[in-house]
């Protein structure tokens, strides 16, 4: 098969043409003819997995890991498992290193990458690099050349895009039934097929070889794959496999300075390492022809691929580029900003591997596109840390209080004075307690006072007492001491009379020893729900909100101490009374033997929705309605659209019906419905709307 090639160089007749069939697996995909494994090749793959089923998790060390890589590793290993029916024995996933661009990559990602997978739970059968394969890959590319299916190509970025375009729209023209020749003629076969594509088989070599030597200049060579320039699918149109890059890798050294790129090295790593299910996102349906087709030409061992909807999570980014920029343009801390939608980022912020794979699983893997509620990530947090964290009071803005009765109180309250036993967790008794001891100075938030009256406000004011938590009295304001404008000190009696007033609600407070903090409150990283192409103006600038006078309650002393903060585990969590989840961050430098340092919250999630969060929710259901009722309403057009032939488009399609009184013998409009000449800019426009639908309409009658 692969001899006869040599005598159709164009590969456009002989290559299996791609065909769509439906099987019962669940993991079944848009299948191809030359992804169909020969009887030995199944044979040997059988006999060499042994019952085994086996993916992969392959990311690209050029960044860190992010929440869309955590459904990732959900998927590969456990999701697809699951979803095969696979027995808990027969199950394994390696962890590839994709490191085929030394230039975005480097020892610090690496590094993140595995200390991400170890800390999220998956254990992956072995820990792969695509460049350890640098060598077989070379070899491999040396076999296409001498079979006639690669050669070196020297022409430019620019002329391979001249050159890219011209086979698009030869391509175009053949979908709605024109000659390519008269619509996209070929001025010169040095531009199509190009000038390096038939040349001889010990050129490539030799080319290639002083490639590998380091005798041509970045940009001066590539070497290409001689695939199909007639295919509909640009991905097909002799794709670069290698590059030329003086750049030291950083897992594989300086002995190379070609190297792969991905779609030539992923789908051969696949075959190489016997994985059976192939699993990545949506953008990369095209990539299929290209993968299949050099496994085909090397024959060698194809994997089955099945392409899932990328994780879109509201009020985020999850492209790499994106986050470099965020990073890089100092919007945020780094990497690990618990702002940040990356897995160290979410750690950094309290988020555990408990809620992030629970959040993963509640999102499931489907070919559906959608995009996920934030709120959904912060519910499944409210549910594991409310079974999980230990309670303690905090205040973020503090308002002094001096109980000016304290002593009486004190006398009255007998052996056991003013301490109060508090249970961890008000669900578990099995998390212990603390003690908290009220003190004749005490700090509340300032959200817990007002000076002015009002019948909606159940807290603190003057004329307004209030429940102080676990002490069970009255807390009374009698004298406001201001510094200027500001309230400094508010002195207050304790009421435990029998005839008290039975007060509204009862609010938290610190003792005069509380520790002091910085409490750090993140916000959404965006003002809109999906980020369009000015994300940057869309960045919120009260993404967080820093309380630097902040302080809890001393019984979480011995808890939060710096020798036990770790920027790769989960840090100690706490529930602050009435404010919601917080962790330690990692720039504690807070000594407990000394109670000196500094020491930082970061709060993961409030208690419950936020009211500002809510009122958006409000605003944006009514939004959702409107684009839901619109998606329907696209969908049954589309259905429509896919019974029209390409050349009744103009007359029979809903959008264009009404707008047209004359068509020439292709279809095209000629006039206007008010009998004016339809513009040339028009009827190119009009022109690329058909060719769009012809794709579109052959690829449903398949």
């Amino acid at each position: 098969e692969l001899f006869d090639l040599l005598l159709h160089p164009t590969m456009a007749a002989e290559a299996p043409e791609p065909t769509t069939t439906v099987t019962n697996n669940a993991l079944s995909a848009r299948e191809l003819e030359w992804a169909n494994n020969s009887p030995a090749l199944l044979a040997e793959h059988a006999s060499i997995n042994n019952g085994i089923i086996r993916t992969r998790f392959p990311p690209e060390p050029n960044g860190y890991l992010h929440i869309g890589h955590a459904k990732s590793m959900n998927m590969n290993f456990n999701l697809a498992f699951e979803k095969l029916g696979v027995p808990m024995e027969n199950r394994r996933t390696i962890f590839r290193y994709d490191d085929t661009n030394p230039d975005a990559e480097s020892p610090e990602y690496i590094d993140s990458l595995r200390r991400d997978l170890e800390w999220l739970g998956w254990q992956p059968e072995r820990t792969t690099y695509s460049s350890d394969n640098f060598q077989t890959l070379y070899e491999l590319a040396v076999k296409l050349i001498e079979n006639g299916l690669a050669y070196a190509c020297d022409m430019t970025k620019a002329e391979m895009e001249a050159q890219r375009d011209l086979a698009k729209r030869r391509s175009s023209a053949r979908a709605v039934g024109k000659d390519p020749d008269e619509e996209a003629p070929i001025p010169s076969e040095d531009v199509l097929p190009g000038r390096n594509r038939n040349t001889s088989v010990e050129r490539n070599l030799k080319l290639f070889e002083e490639m590998k030597l380091g005798l041509h200049d970045e940009g001066a060579m590539t070497l290409r794959l001689k695939m199909d320039f007639e295919s509909a699918n640009p991905n097909m149109y002799d794709l670069v496999a290698y590059r030329i890059r003086y750049t030291p890798h950083p897992h594989a050294g300086k002995g190379w300075c070609i190297y792969p790129n991905y779609d030539f090295t992923h789908g051969i790593c696949d075959s190489l390492e016997r994985i059976d299910y192939s699993i990545c996102t949506l953008e990369f349906e095209t990539r299929r022809e290209p993968y299949y087709w050099i496994l085909w030409a090397l024959d060698m061992y194809r994997p089955k691929v099945y392409e899932m909807s990328r994780l879109n999570l509201e009020y985020t980014v999850l492209s790499k580029r994106r986050l470099l920029k965020l990073v890089n343009a100092n919007w945020v801390r780094g990497w690990d900003d618990p702002l940040m939608p990356t897995i160290s980022g979410l750690r950094r912020r309290g988020y555990t591997k408990e809620i992030i794979n629970s959040f993963c699983n509640d999102v499931g893997a489907t070919r559906a596109m959608n995009v996920v509620e934030m709120v959904k990530l912060f519910q499944v947090a409210r549910l594991k840390l409310a079974e999980s964290t230990r309670r303690a009071m905090a205040v973020l803005e503090p308002i002094k209080i001096v109980i000016t009765n304290f002593g009486e109180e004190s006398a009255k309250a007998g052996e056991g004075g003013l301490t109060y036993e508090v249970q961890n967790s008000p669900t578990d008794l099995s998390y212990g307690s603390h003690s908290v001891t009220l003190t004749e100075t005490i700090y509340i938030d300032s959200e817990d006072f007002r000076l002015e009256d009002d019948p909606s406000y159940f807290r603190l004011s003057p004329n307004q007492p209030v429940g102080l938590k676990y002490h069970g009295g009255n807390l009374v304001c009698d004298d406001i001491v201001r510094d200027g404008g500001n309230v400094k000190v508010l002195k207050c009696h304790l009421d435990t009379t029998e005839g008290r007033p039975k007060p509204k609600s009862h609010i938290s407070w610190v003792p005069c020893d509380g520790i002091p903090c910085e409490v750090r409150v993140y916000n959404h990283l965006f003002t809109v729900a999906e980020p369009s192409d000015r994300w940057e103006e869309e960045l919120n600038s009260e993404r967080e909100i820093v309380y630097a006078n902040a302080i809890i309650d001393p019984s979480v002393l011995e808890l939060v101490d710096k020798k036990d903060v770790d920027k790769w585990k989960s840090n100690q969590a706490l529930q602050f009374e009435r404010l919601g989840y917080f962790v330690v961050d990692t720039d504690t430098t807070f000594d407990s033997s000394t109670k000196s340092g500094k020491l930082v919250f970061n709060r993961t999630v409030s208690l419950k929705e936020d009211k500002a969060v809510k009122k958006i929710s409000d605003a944006e259901a009514k939004e959702k309605l409107r684009r839901a009722e619109q998606q329907r309403k696209d969908a049954e057009t589309r259905d429509v659209l896919m019974t029209i032939d390409p050349k009744d488009l103009f007359k029979l399609a809903p959008e264009y019906q009404g707008k047209y009184s004359q068509f020439d013998d292709t279809g095209m409009p000629t006039h206007m419905a008010d009998g004016t000449e339809v513009t040339k800019s028009a009827k190119k426009k009009l022109e690329k709307d058909r060719v769009k639908h012809a794709k579109k309409f052959a690829k449903a009658a398949k």
